[in-house]
């Protein structure tokens, strides 16, 4: 008979928040080798999990951001008595995300104490941002038995990639071989965070003449901005936006060199995969979200009007991302050419 504590992890929306949390299924792991992790997540981060050693299932939380859907939320609860877990890890911090563990029957529920979840999660933890600035070190933070003293040491995410997919992808897509760099212009949150879509151009050009193609990667939100940059690179670009799911792009992430990235879900992606990136920061800050890889150098001009966390800017210039120059980033590439 298998004793192992199982442990529901109710994960967050975002993607590149989802990569972030693997350093708690690590932490977790680490202190109990044998523990089953499930994770409660979005559909659109379901092949992020499935690429996440330490995870057993991931289940669906079939409800779109915002949703409440109480009587839903108690079903999928109740579907999931049967499993019996012996604790819950809620990582988003809304009232809604506590509930559907509540409903489960779990025995202790555990996360931050925020909108009111007395009751609902029986192991409250006070959030202290100031001892723990970074989003994943909060996360890490949930798999101590109490609140820890200090930061922990964070344990680097790793997503596994499949190179005989990769190189597969490479044919069905029609990429020649040779060296690539991937270029990742999007950011969901919002324009304030996306470096000028003519400069990811000027770079795919500049690496063009050193030899190296560029892979434009993104989802179909971002189509167009992918054609935009194929136009600002005059068509020297592949602009493959929307045309790979997220788990392809795991697995071309692992055939490029490097990465040149926005801050965004595909950055943490990135990072995971363990390719030399360079994370361009805006209006967020790389204190509070860095890339987690020691391969990742990051660029950003801390202006004394950034971070602001505006999803446009609000002063109407964008001098945070306008001001970091193609052979700014062309120079942090420049060591890696010869891959």
């Amino acid at each position: 008979m298998n004793n192992a504590r199982s442990i529901l992890v109710v994960g967050p929306s975002w993607v590149g928040d989802m990569v972030m949390a693997q350093s708690l299924f690590l932490r977790l792991r680490e202190r109990d080798p044998e523990v089953a992790i499930d994770v409660l997540a979005t559909g659109w981060s379901l092949p992020v999990i499935a690429r996440m050693p330490q995870v057993r299932r991931g289940i669906e939380l079939p409800f779109a951001h915002g949703d409440l859907k109480l009587a839903a939320r108690r079903r999928l609860g109740l579907s999931l008595r049967g499993a019996r877990y012996d604790q819950a890890i809620v990582l988003p911090n809304s009232w809604k995300s506590a509930l559907v563990p509540y409903f489960a029957g779990i025995r202790k529920r555990t996360g931050y104490r925020r909108e009111l979840r007395y009751g609902l999660l029986n192991d409250l933890r006070k959030l202290e941002r100031e001892r723990l600035p970074r989003t994943v070190q909060q996360f890490v933070a949930l798999a101590e038995d109490a609140a820890p003293i200090h930061a922990a040491e964070i344990p680097p995410p790793r997503l596994r990639v499949d190179r005989s997919r990769g190189a597969q992808l490479r044919v069905e897509l029609g990429l020649p071989s040779g060296p690539a760099i991937a270029l990742m212009p999007g950011a969901e949150y919002g324009p304030a965070k996306r470096w000028p879509v003519e400069y990811y151009g000027a770079l795919a050009k500049m690496l063009l003449a050193r030899g190296v193609q560029t892979w434009v990667l993104g989802s179909a939100k971002e189509v167009e901005l992918g054609k935009q940059l194929l136009q600002a690179s005059e068509g020297t670009a592949f602009n493959l936006a929307g045309r790979t799911s997220l788990s392809d792009v795991i697995d071309l992430l692992g055939e490029c060199g490097a990465a040149v990235t926005n801050d965004s879900g595909l950055m943490h992606v990135a990072a995971a995969v363990g390719i030399p990136l360079v994370a361009i920061y805006g209006s967020s800050s790389p204190s509070h979200t860095p890339p987690l890889s020691a391969a990742a150098q990051v660029l950003y001009l801390n202006l004394s009007c950034s971070p602001c966390f505006a999803r446009s800017c609000p002063l109407l210039h964008l001098d945070c991302l306008r001001g970091i120059a193609p052979q700014m980033v062309f120079e942090k590439l420049q060591p890696l050419l010869d891959f």
